[in-house]
């Protein structure tokens, strides 16, 4: 698996990658975590807004921090 999270390195960017990488620790799921900080890059992705994360390529949220909970959610259902 994976997941790209979308951002400059701001702190929600870095909010973001931290529930990524922790919910990815507690599943025990198989995933590799980057973060995308190159504007091009992220703009290939449809994306405008950040952060944003990308599961397997596919935008599973915009513009917002996620939960651990809510990337869980999008990780054990693979």
């Amino acid at each position: 698996m994976e997941i790209k999270v979308l951002g400059p390195g701001c702190a929600k960017c870095q909010a973001t990658e931290k529930n990524v990488k922790e919910a990815v620790a507690e599943s025990g799921v198989d995933a590799k975590v980057d973060h995308v900080t190159n504007l091009l890059e992220i703009a290939k992705f449809g994306v405008f807004g950040t952060p944003a994360v990308v599961v397997d390529g596919e935008v599973k949220c915009v513009g917002k921090i996620p939960t651990k909970e809510e990337v869980r959610k999008w990780i054990e259902k693979k």
